[in-house]
């Protein structure tokens, strides 16, 4: 996933620096001998780790331990851990400019040799999806969990109270606003508390404005993207949506990665969520009979006059292992590496509703836990003509803060159209 989510904890030291593991075995970085460590995102996803985890002991001599930070601590705990002795030996990330800081500063290990050895850690794998974690002509991570499109999930039963059709344009999205508010209802759920949530709208409707070119030219550094007059239309709409009552007067008190804005769309107190596609899994896990009767998903409506194709999606091409360079056991990371190719893998990650993007992904649609769903994302994002990487993930993780801080004042009108501008042209070059 992104960064999201709510389950499992990560057993931190007191000084909150360095990890421990969860369970029986040496230090992180390869220090204790016959382990390694593999650091992930805690959530819902996490019993699908487990279970590969599992797999793997029963046969190497070099076990894995696996650690999880909960969703919301993730970046940063990990920054505090990755040049110090408690650093993991595999850990996750979402590739790009997520990992980008770590490769100048020589941490991570090329996995061209790995890769040599054994081709099949590229070359079953979608090609567009595994390019995402090449920098500088190196590969330097190995596809896990799944690809993340951001979706507009929606409570059928709200909806058809309403009378209300899933909105395929602007208009009638402003127009569901209007319907579900007078019936008390809030349209859009959003969990502002955790801000990335609301970076997601940005994403969508600079998209369907101006095109993916917009964000393209403003990632390579030409810092007028943002003031050009797409931006401000895109920044216009964004207003009126917030303006018209679209999220509530709360929606920054509201996390996703508490269970607070999903729970709103399962107990029917709002009618959509935008969300990336693991809000399938974290339904399934907290409100499971709600994602198999009343869950509905679609593609973000178009905006008339836009520049972007409606078929375009926006969220994470998919997450990834990383390598220290330290590790004393690359051989052993090199084999759990593997199974992220494995049918167990894909079975299992289809199982929760998410949707891996190996070759063999195609196969097994129809053991996920929702073939339906599953078969959707995969036909949307082969069909889609561009796949933008979330912002703060494109951009390298000293963007993230001031990227999201602008999102969200924003939205809750501490800035300005000209304020938003200044504050993304400002941000770290990527």
């Amino acid at each position: 996933m992104k960064r999201r989510a709510f389950a499992t904890a990560l057993c931190l030291s007191a000084a909150m620096v360095g990890l421990t593991a969860c369970s029986s075995g040496g230090t992180a970085a390869g220090g204790g001998s016959g382990t390694i460590h593999v650091l992930v995102y805690g959530d819902a996803s996490n019993k699908v780790e487990k279970q590969l985890v599992d797999t793997f002991n029963r046969t190497s001599k070099v076990k894995v331990v696996l650690d999880t930070i909960p969703g919301a601590d993730y970046q940063a705990k990990l920054n505090t851990v990755i040049n110090t002795p408690q650093a993991p030996d595999v850990f996750f990330n979402w590739g790009g400019g997520s990992i980008q800081p770590y490769v100048k500063a020589d941490l991570l290990l090329p996995l061209d040799d790995m890769i040599a050895a054994d081709p099949g850690l590229r070359s079953n794998f979608l090609p567009s999806v595994f390019n995402t974690a090449v920098i500088g002509g190196k590969a330097y991570g190995i596809p896990m969990r799944g690809t993340q499109p951001v979706l507009l999930f929606h409570n059928k039963k709200v909806l058809a109270d309403a009378g209300l059709a899933v909105p395929k344009t602007w208009d009638d999205l402003l127009n569901a606003v209007q319907v579900l508010k007078a019936k008390g209802v809030t349209p859009f759920a959003l969990g502002g508390g955790d801000q990335w949530p609301t970076l997601m709208w940005y994403e969508y409707v600079f998209d369907r404005v101006a095109g993916p070119e917009l964000f393209q030219k403003a990632l390579s550094g030409d810092r007028s993207a943002w003031e050009s007059p797409e931006s401000k239309q895109a920044l216009g709409l964004l207003k009126q949506l917030v303006d018209a009552g679209a999220f509530g007067s709360n929606f920054d008190s509201v996390k996703f990665t508490d269970g607070g804005s999903p729970a709103l769309l399962a107990k029917g107190r709002a009618g959509f969520e935008l969300m990336g596609s693991w809000a399938y899994a974290t339904q399934q896990d907290a409100s499971p009979d709600f994602a198999k009767k009343d869950l509905g998903y679609s593609a973000f409506p178009s905006v008339a006059g836009g520049k972007g194709d409606p078929a375009d999606v926006v969220g994470n091409t998919n997450n990834f292992y990383s390598v220290l360079k330290k590790t004393k056991h690359p051989e052993a990371a090199a084999a759990f590496l593997k199974l992220m190719y494995s049918d167990e893998f894909v079975k299992a990650q289809l199982a929760i509703g998410n949707l891996p993007t190996t070759t063999n992904t195609e196969q097994f649609l129809g053991t996920s836990a929702s073939p339906e769903y599953s078969t959707y994302q995969y036909d949307l994002v082969k069909a889609a003509p561009s796949f933008q990487l979330s912002w703060d993930q494109a951009y390298p993780p000293a963007a993230t803060v001031p990227i999201h801080t602008a999102v969200q004042q924003f939205f809750n009108g501490k800035l300005d159209v000209d304020g938003f501008v200044k504050a993304m042209q400002a941000l770290p070059a990527s």
